[in-house]
């Protein structure tokens, strides 16, 4: 009975072993093949076809194997060397990221994963790099603090190149209130044309905040907000011009937006010595390219410090530091 049974046995465990082995050589075997190992973290092949099909969904462009494998290791190293100065976000901070995408292209997180799963991709494609993109920034920007500021001298030089004006009196301060008289959702066009009367009718009224906030705060469907101060720098070109229109202590004109009819109370604007608009683009500008020199010089020196190996499925390449096999 105990060899009957032990041959019974063996001839399971083959059988066990032979499945194992064809789930492990089939087509998904070939997507996890190791192409690249980076300091000791493998890039399969599956890794390589889901940034691909990531890459192509962003650009409409078929993706370049080799580029797609670069954009895979320079990932890899920017999080380790991340991890080595304790920049290591939480799945939190990720999700946030995640949710940020998403909030750009009007849909849900729900939806950006149903979307991504519709086109063969795993939502931890993007989170991927995502993280990637949150620890470089934020490693390169503390560890090169100095090195990436934009100096006064600089900017005003830059800005008198491009012909602009270094005179401060087109920037200002402005303190608003917005206000809105809300329209429920679903309501006929004739009601939010009624409201628009309304708000017409309010802006010849009102000649200072405090009457705004007397009006808006005992009128039904009416809410006034807290204050806010804003400069010239941190306001669209269009809103600028409105306000610079709109006399203080009145309305600017009436806005439809998705709540009801908007308008905003100018309650203050006056001139100020923080940047222009034209000042902030320079300024921006500058920044942004001390930031991609830097980037990219200290990508290049933890890239030829890292281990990285080449598998036969990456193809054959060859660079300082980095090996085939």
């Amino acid at each position: 009975m105990t060899t009957a049974f032990s041959s019974r046995f063996l001839t399971l465990a083959r059988f066990c072993v032979a499945g194992f082995v064809l789930a492990v050589c089939g087509p998904s075997a070939q997507a996890q093949t190791v192409c690249v190992m980076v300091n000791g973290e493998p890039i399969t092949g599956y890794d390589i076809d889901q940034r691909s099909k990531l890459d192509f969904l962003s650009t409409h462009k078929a993706a370049n194997r080799q580029d797609v494998l670069n954009e895979l290791i320079d990932e890899k190293v920017k999080i380790k060397e991340a991890k080595k100065f304790g920049v290591d976000p939480g799945d939190s901070d990720i999700d946030q990221s995640y949710a940020q995408v998403s909030s750009r292209m009007h849909i849900s997180p729900e939806q950006l994963t149903k979307t991504l799963e519709a086109q063969g991709m795993r939502p931890d494609t993007l989170k991927a790099r995502l993280k990637a993109e949150l620890v470089w920034g934020s490693l390169v920007r503390g560890r090169f603090k100095e090195r990436l500021q934009v100096g006064e001298r600089d900017v005003a030089a830059a800005v008198k190149a491009e012909g602009g004006d270094l005179q401060q009196s087109d920037a200002f301060e402005y303190t608003m209130q917005p206000v809105v008289l809300i329209v429920p959702r679903g309501s006929p066009p004739s009601a939010t044309e009624a409201r628009q009367k309304e708000a017409e009718a309010l802006r010849a009224r009102v000649q200072t905040c405090d009457e705004a906030n007397s009006y808006f705060k005992s009128m039904q469907n009416a809410a006034i907000r807290e204050s806010v101060v804003k400069t010239s720098a941190d306001i669209p070109a269009n809103l600028r011009k409105l306000l610079d229109d709109t006399p203080i202590g009145h309305l600017t004109p009436p806005e439809v937006t998705k709540d009801g009819v908007q308008m905003v109370a100018l309650c203050a604007r006056k001139a100020t010595t923080i940047d222009t608009p034209k000042k902030q683009e320079i300024r921006n500008k500058m920044f942004a390219q001390k930031y991609e020199t830097q980037s990219k010089a200290y990508l290049q020196e933890v890239r030829k410090a890292a281990m990285i190996e080449y598998r036969e499925c990456a193809g054959p390449m060859s660079a300082r530091g980095e090996s085939s096999k």
